[in-house]
């Protein structure tokens, strides 16, 4: 009997790793799926940290959910359009070891990069960042040129 139960064990691992492959290419492959989901559960794995971008007629905000992440450690870098955030999670849960077992790891931990695609009208010289418990935002001012104005005829 217990080697039955080794061997349901066994399959059960291996079916629940086939489901998990099948779902990552259903979400990979169906088409219009890319990043339409709500749920930061459907995220790719690694992606961390989760962001929302929008923008106002003044200028574009980045949020970005960075729960744990030092402020300190976090880097942000403009270049040629591209916003970056990078940075790292330390480890801050159990780990593995001598008279510990970890049961479930889900937490992102280590070395981060997002990397957000700017519109043209952006001014990257005026970038502010501030973080706040674990909520880093990022607000891009637009350029003056770019807003419209009202021009009186004489």
């Amino acid at each position: 009997m217990n080697a039955m139960n080794g061997t349901q064990n066994l399959y059960g691992d291996l079916f629940a790793e086939l489901n998990r492959l099948q779902e990552g290419f259903e979400q990979a492959f169906r088409p219009g799926s890319a990043g339409t989901s709500g749920s930061i559960r459907s995220l790719p794995r690694r992606t961390f940290p989760v962001i929302n971008v929008g923008s106002t007629p003044d200028a574009i905000e980045v949020l970005a959910l960075a729960p744990g992440v030092d402020p300190a450690a976090l880097q942000i870098t403009v270049d040629k359009g591209l916003l970056v955030i990078a940075g790292e999670r330390k480890e801050d849960g159990p780990t593995a070891g001598e008279n510990t077992a970890v049961y479930a790891q889900e937490r992102f931990k280590g070395s981060f990069r997002r990397v957000i695609s700017l519109p043209e009208d952006a001014d990257p010289s005026r970038i502010n960042a501030t973080c706040r418990d674990g909520m880093l935002r990022v607000t891009v001012p637009r350029r003056e040129a770019s807003k419209p104005r009202q021009i009186s005829v004489n």
